[in-house]
């Protein structure tokens, strides 16, 4: 082989590896985010849940907190701060932050409901993260891996995350659709992010933007169209294979539009996995 040919190949073996790791990252959700005018930036989660929600609620914060922890040693781009709820459990969205809520939803199909409001085509204005207890309470779903799993994705998706992977298996990230239950009841797996989750904020939040929709602490509560009632999610835009998760869109009055991230129950997903479960 020619040195100019063996000199190319090792230039381009050099760029390879210099390439950074966030490109292997790519579960961003839409390439929705948060505006803000730099990094980092914090994102209050208003605490609606009741008391025996507090400790997985704080958990997952600090989790989204602790790049370093998961392998993920650059500086964080996102950070978040537990604050006073200022919409109760009915969740109604708060603009700039995420509202984070339990309650006794009904037997719906849903264990897991994140809602983000869009503006300008990609930027998050409001966003909320509901957990149903009418499952949770069930001795199906009702044990501390399984509610650590779900309230770990759902504030996640408001940051603007999607899945690594919804066809079951662990990839040991909170952002799976491993399920902590029956025989992996007792399993940690897929409880909290992994580097890969950081890898792509840093990809979504790699620019600024001239404003922002990260609220202060005087942000004023706002109506939102979309509720826990899948009546209210708007057209079906996708849903994975297996059924248990889906991706909804309403277009509101005003031109923007709430985009809810479905976790469906396993009995839901069984019955049908191509079918819109709200019929």
């Amino acid at each position: 082989m020619k040195k100019a040919s063996v000199s190319r190949l090792v230039a381009v073996g050099l760029i390879m590896i210099a390439l950074p790791a966030l490109l292997l990252a790519s579960h961003s959700w839409g390439g929705y985010h948060w505006a803000r005018s730099q990094n980092p930036f914090t994102l209050q989660l208003g605490n609606n849940m009741s008391a025996d929600w507090q400790t997985y609620l704080y958990k997952a914060s600090q989790d989204w907190n602790s790049p370093k922890s998961f392998g993920w040693n650059d500086p964080p781009v996102l950070q978040t701060s537990v604050v006073t709820g200022q919409s109760s459990r009915n969740c109604k969205t708060v603009a700039g932050t995420t509202q984070v809520c339990n309650a006794k939803y009904g037997y719906n199909g849903w264990l897991g409901l994140a809602t983000i409001s869009i503006t300008g085509g990609e930027h998050i204005t409001k966003g909320s993260a509901k957990m149903n207890d009418s499952y949770f309470q069930s001795s199906t779903y009702n044990n501390p891996n399984e509610k650590q799993h779900v309230v770990c994705q759902e504030i996640a998706h408001t940051f603007g995350l999607d899945h690594q992977s919804t066809d079951g298996s662990s990839l040991n990230t909170c952002m799976d659709y491993f399920s902590n239950t029956g025989t992996n009841a007792g399993s940690t797996l897929s409880t909290t992010p992994n580097t890969h989750d950081f890898e792509e904020l840093a990809i979504i939040y790699a620019h600024t933007d001239s404003t922002t929709t990260v609220a202060s602490l005087a942000a004023v509560s706002s109506k939102s169209e979309t509720t826990d009632d899948p009546r209210s999610w708007g057209r079906l835009v996708s849903q994975s294979a297996n059924g248990r998760s889906s991706i909804y869109e309403r277009i509101n009055s005003d031109g923007s539009r709430d985009i809810t991230h479905v976790y469906w129950t396993i009995e839901a997903a069984e019955k049908c996995p191509s079918c819109d479960h709200r019929e």
